[in-house]
């Protein structure tokens, strides 16, 4: 398994901007597809945006498709999420994930970070 720690998050008005981070241990970094989810209070944990082990391919949940750009680089053994144009329903706290393919699914990720709150005022 691959440990990870997220940092980035914390408040910012609507229509602003944050990077999310997410730093992991070992070296087999590589090897894993990387997720972002998001899971705001009382509902369930979400997709946000995956990537693959190359970081060529991306995907994206529709909510926030053409706002957040998600890139890896496996030199630093790092995933990062960037947010633009936030807007108050982005309030949640955002976890990174590792997992062997490239999935939307949580239950395909086996290794989650604690998470980092992001908090969007409007």
């Amino acid at each position: 398994q691959v440990q990870l720690v997220e940092s980035g998050g914390g408040l910012v008005q609507a229509g602003g901007s944050l990077r999310l981070s997410c730093a992991a241990s070992g070296r087999t970094f590589s090897l894993y597809a990387m997720g972002w989810f998001r899971q705001a209070p009382g509902k369930e944990r979400e997709f946000v945006a995956a990537i693959n082990r190359s970081g060529s391919v991306p995907y994206y949940a529709d909510s926030v498709k053409g706002r957040f750009t998600i890139s890896r680089d496996n030199a630093k053994n790092s995933v990062y999420l960037q947010m633009n144009t936030l807007k108050p329903e982005d309030t949640a706290d955002y976890y990174c994930a590792a997992g062997w393919a490239t999935s939307t699914r949580t239950q395909d990720f086996g290794s989650w970070g604690q998470g980092t709150q992001v908090t969007v005022s409007s």
